[in-house]
């Protein structure tokens, strides 16, 4: 068994007009969400062996607060294709992983995160933004991966519905 986190990035700042979209940073909630979803994370003994986000301001800055808080040791990648990725771009870069790698954390974009929880737990969820969904992957190779991966929902926690 692997297990993937699906992570949509925090809340982002459109006060900035002059930014291009993958230049956008988080806002003051999103800078407040994201480090308590990574101390949640740890809380739950769910860190990641890696982190893959996409290079989007907004991914990347969420990526290292959470890693922060939830003490992670591990690699930071990043990976352009996540940028507004679908669920095949996903797939394709987990199928290259080490199987080393245990659990695997990937950030990133709605649409993309809403059909990739879909499409591997067939489950629809709304990610709205720092939301973590935890897949346990019927596989015992990233390679064995695929979008239709009959995974099964662990958890989809967000940030509203964490303790105080």
């Amino acid at each position: 068994m692997k297990t993937l986190l699906i992570l949509r990035h925090a809340k982002s700042d459109w006060g900035n007009s002059q930014l291009s979209d993958h230049d956008r940073p988080l806002n003051h909630r999103g800078k407040y969400d994201a480090p308590r979803m990574g101390a949640w994370i740890k809380l739950q003994k769910m860190v990641p062996d890696l982190i893959i986000s996409s290079t989007a301001e907004r991914a990347l800055t969420t990526a290292e607060m959470v890693a922060l808080a939830a003490d992670f040791e591990g690699e930071l990648r990043t990976e352009r294709k996540f940028y507004l990725a679908g669920p095949p771009t996903y797939v394709e870069i987990l199928n290259e992983l080490s199987d080393r790698y245990e659990r695997v954390m990937v950030v990133g974009h709605n649409p993309g995160m809403e059909e990739l929880v879909s499409l591997l737990t067939d489950s629809d969820r709304r990610m709205t933004t720092a939301n973590v969904a935890v897949v346990e992957l019927p596989i015992d190779s990233w390679g064995e991966l695929t979008i239709f991966a009959d995974g099964r929902l662990l958890h989809h926690w967000r940030p509203k519905e964490l303790p105080t």
